[in-house]
């Protein structure tokens, strides 16, 4: 069956253009014109979709050529286009940037390129920067959203010296912004009036309507003979942590977990909750709890309750802000020092520069799990780690240096490390993190 849906991906030069505001403004104008509206976010990112999400009322899941794959990036595309009537798909960093790039994704699928383009302090030159993003490739450039102007008349500037490119809209000044923190920006749910601010977003957005409306539509073959993933997970329940501290959860994860046959409880560190007392494994994924360390620290009820589940040989698996939040220590950014859980030995120290930041892989007998790293703490400790996850590297020279992996500790039936696993990159293997026994 062939479906077909209005689709563009959303770029720019650089980050810090303004890709993942203008793709909120457009998803929440698109939805008050009463348009069903889907939005995916390129390569791996767990705050921006929860910012899309809340524009355009619907999840937003990753796509990317290598972390997702190529078929299960086209499943997904297809899946969408079945519900929608338009698919946005904002972009990573510049449009050529990593391997694969936005360019090579919109490649692959025939989406045409619109380009954000922060013309605060520029007019004309607009024309030159988005030409050559149009011709480097090349990419099929279908239009231009001029950022930050300042003006009707700046506007018409842009637009002239784009030439034969459409202006489709342009996004004035804003004086509230979307806040932003180490990690990017703030969590939708911590921003006073947020969706206030997307509905000004969307009203102030200068959108050429008629040119859109006229953009073709992309064909998708959807699949009827999806295979089911193997019932590896049949009625375990898994306890997931899940609140400011413990956000970063790929919608696709937990997708994956309930095909598999899990069973999801949800529960709050943040809150005091202890572990469900009826949970047969535990996931503790990353999040911000160097910003909660004070309230973590104090919380007996959780630090004890997952002492307990160690104790009596429930895995877990923690990754990123989960297993700093089981270390014994966490010093943040003002060096005070915080006792957490303790299930791992030594401290979680958050520093001011980027530790780590890219795609890594884990090797299991079941295959590769893909997923990735991106932190500002470093982890000292004693403990041996009981493997290690490989930092894709796919222009890596073969004389090279093989760079850093993330290493992977376990005590007792708990598992840690700095890597955010993709769970339906290989089901199978993410299984083995929630049972007792391998299979």
């Amino acid at each position: 069956m062939v479906v077909q849906a209005q689709v563009v991906l959303v770029s720019a030069i650089a980050s810090g253009q303004g890709k993942t505001t203008v793709t909120a403004a457009l998803a929440r104008a698109l939805t008050r014109q009463g348009k069903r509206v889907r939005v995916f976010k390129t390569g791996p990112d767990f705050i921006d979709p929860m910012i899309l999400e809340r524009a355009s009322g619907a999840p937003v899941f990753s796509l990317d050529l290598w972390m997702v794959g190529l078929e299960a990036s086209r499943a997904l595309l297809a899946q969408a286009a079945q519900e929608s009537d338009v698919i946005l798909i904002e972009g990573v960093m510049g449009l050529y940037d990593g391997t694969p790039s936005s360019a090579d994704l919109a490649r692959a699928f025939g989406v045409p390129v619109l380009a954000v383009v922060d013309a605060s302090a520029m007019a004309q030159t607009v024309g030159a920067v988005v030409m050559g993003l149009r011709d480097f490739g090349p990419v099929d450039l279908i239009g231009v959203v001029a950022n930050k102007i300042a003006s009707s008349g700046h506007a018409q500037m842009v637009s002239d010296a784009l030439s034969t490119i459409p202006l489709l809209a342009s996004f004035p000044r804003q004086e509230a912004h979307l806040p932003e923190r180490h990690l990017g920006l703030v969590l939708p749910d911590e921003v006073a009036q947020i969706d206030a601010l997307l509905d000004a977003y969307a009203q102030t957005l200068m959108f050429d309507s008629r040119a859109w409306d006229a953009m073709a539509e992309i064909s998708f073959e959807a699949s009827c003979t999806d295979s089911p993933l193997p019932r590896l997970l049949d009625n375990r329940r898994i306890a997931i942590a899940r609140d400011a501290a413990f956000a970063f959860i790929y919608p696709a994860n937990l997708q994956c977990l309930r095909d598999m046959g899990a069973v999801l409880l949800f529960f709050s560190p943040l809150a005091n909750e202890a572990v469900p007392a009826d949970a047969d494994a535990v996931y503790l994924p990353g999040g911000y709890p160097e910003l909660h360390a004070q309230v973590l620290s104090q919380a007996e009820a959780w630090q004890s309750s997952i002492q307990q589940c160690n104790a009596r040989g429930i895995p877990i698996w923690a990754e990123c802000g989960g297993m700093m939040a089981l270390s014994a220590e966490l010093i943040d950014l003002e060096e005070k020092t915080w006792t957490m859980a303790g299930i791992f030995s030594g401290q979680a120290i958050m520093q001011k520069r980027l530790a780590a930041l890219g795609p890594y892989v884990w090797s299991f007998p079941q295959g590769g799990l893909r997923g990735h790293s991106f932190h500002y703490s470093r982890f000292e400790t004693a403990l041996l780690p009981c493997a290690e996850v490989e930092k894709y590297s796919p222009s890596l020279r073969p004389d090279s240096p093989k760079p850093k992996g993330e290493a992977v500790y376990q005590v007792g039936s708990c598992r840690g490390s700095y890597f955010h696993a993709y769970f339906p990159s290989n089901p199978k293997a993410a299984a083995q993190l929630f049972m007792r026994e391998p299979v």
